[in-house]
């Protein structure tokens, strides 16, 4: 279930992308699939293994192109183990909201990535997180959950402060919400109540079939309780060094002067 649109987020093959916060990987496969070198980066070194397991039977499978590469990496996010402008891409989903110095994160987000490189950040939307608070404690105080709740105007906010360019941004999972509301309910770990149960049946049937009922419902109704938000960004290129403004001025006026 992949919550980038990859028509608004280009990948070619060979570009460098890092997914920050891997997760379980949804993205970083994708990402692999069409040819990037990827690199899935998290903390939780148990999830990491899955990861690179996933990886490797990919390879093995020939799910990946010719040239294609792929890692799992350890670490923090607020202290990123790679060289300034190491990516061409950047990808953090749902992973800002569980960050006490969010703003950090983000600093580091926009100095591993490329002068002219394109980011992909997801959060929870704001009406569904709102709800789900109001529906269930647990849900966000549970260690390593939610500790924030975004508008989108704080989330653009606080990227602009880090030096992003703003782009497009749409929301995405509106037929998950309902799930999660369920879930705060009647116990956020209560996966075998009947409605949980039902309810997850039928998510799953969807993203196996596919079918243009609920894919059409749920275009309509992301604006309005679509879980998550996404934003597009890029990094502003570097600005032309003087020295070549004026070495391409010098060979300008040589080139008149002839």
């Amino acid at each position: 279930m992949l919550t980038v649109d990859f028509n608004r987020f280009p990948v070619r093959p060979g570009d460098r992308v890092l997914d920050l916060g891997c997760g379980g990987g949804r993205h970083a496969f994708e990402l692999y699939r069409r040819g990037a070198a990827v690199v899935a980066f998290d903390r939780d070194e148990a999830e990491l293994a899955g990861v690179a397991g996933m990886f490797a039977a990919m390879r093995a499978e020939g799910e990946a192109p010719e040239g294609a590469r792929a890692e799992a990496v350890a670490g923090d996010a607020l202290a990123l183990p790679f060289p300034d402008g190491s990516f061409d891409r950047v990808v953090a989903a749902e992973i800002l909201e569980h960050i006490p110095d969010d703003t950090r994160a983000m600093a580091e987000l926009f100095r591993v990535l490329r002068p002219g490189g394109i980011a992909a950040v997801t959060v929870p939307s704001w009406l569904p997180e709102r709800v789900c608070w109001a529906l269930s404690e647990e849900y966000h105080t549970v260690e390593g959950g939610h500790i924030r709740i975004y508008t989108r105007a704080e989330l653009e906010a606080k990227l602009k402060a880090a030096g992003f360019r703003i782009g497009p941004h749409h929301h995405a999972h509106a037929l998950h919400a309902p799930y999660w509301w369920i879930k705060c309910a009647v116990g956020v770990d209560a996966d075998e109540h009947p409605a949980a149960r039902l309810y997850h049946r039928l998510l799953v049937w969807d993203i196996m079939k596919r079918p243009w009922l609920t894919r059409s419902a749920e275009r309509l109704l992301n604006p309005l309780i679509g879980k998550s938000v996404v934003v597009y960004l890029r990094r502003p290129p570097a600005p032309p060094r003087r020295g070549a403004d004026k070495a391409a001025e010098g060979a300008g006026l040589a080139h008149a002067a002839a």
